[in-house]
Order: structure tokens, then C-alpha cells, then sequence
């Protein structure tokens, strides 16, 4: 069964997961030649675009993700549940699910 949305901004991570979409991989070489799509390797770097309010402990307190809309993350190569809205993917993981968190230097 699969659910069709219109906007991305009608996805609300429950707990603690993160909503991400996977930053494309250029299909275009230094040279100038391009790449066809399907040998255009995925990149395991996503950006969150939504975060979940957090797991709560069992007393009750609630332990914050991570990770914050806006960040750019590492991620798997495999896993997560993927959220198909348009021709559009977007994945969402669980906090402990992600690798890394990147920083600019």
C-alpha cells in the first residue's frame, strides 16, 4: 500500500527519528563527460530536513536527537524507510542510525 503526499512538509518524525534526503552525486566528471544515472554511485550524505521530539526514558524524561534540521549527515548505505513524495525520495532513520554529523572546518 503506498501513500502518495504532495509537500514533504506533511512528514512529522514521530520519536527519534530524522527525516534526511540523500545529497545527489554529480553526474557530471572534472572533464565535463557525463555520467549516465544509473552509474551515478549514491552518496551517504543527506541533509536532515526534519527531527522527531525524542525518545522519553522510562522516567520520563525525554533524550533530544542529535541532529537538528539543516545539518548534513552521514548515513548508511543501506536501511531506513524510504518516504516517495512526487519523483522525489527521502529516507527516515532512527538517531542512533546515524553515522555522523558534519561540520564545516
Amino acid at each position: 500500500m503506498a501513500t502518495t503526499l504532495r509537500s514533504i512538509r506533511g512528514v512529522a518524525p514521530l520519536l527519534d527519528r530524522i527525516l534526511v534526503q540523500r545529497i545527489k552525486a554529480e553526474n557530471k566528471t572534472a572533464s565535463g563527460l557525463y555520467i549516465p544515472e544509473k552509474n551515478v554511485e549514491k552518496l551517504s550524505e543527506a541533509t536532515v530536513l526534519a527531527v522527531g521530539p525524542g525518545l522519553l526514558t522510562k522516567e520520563g524524561e525525554r533524550i533530544t536527537p542529535s541532529v537538528a534540521p539543516g545539518d548534513r549527515v552521514l548515513i548508511p548505505p543501506f536501511g531506513g524507510s524510504t518516504v516517495k513524495v512526487g519523483d522525489q525520495d527521502y529516507i527516515l532513520f532512527r538517531d542512533s542510525e546515524i553515522l555522523a554529523k558534519l561540520t564545516e572546518e
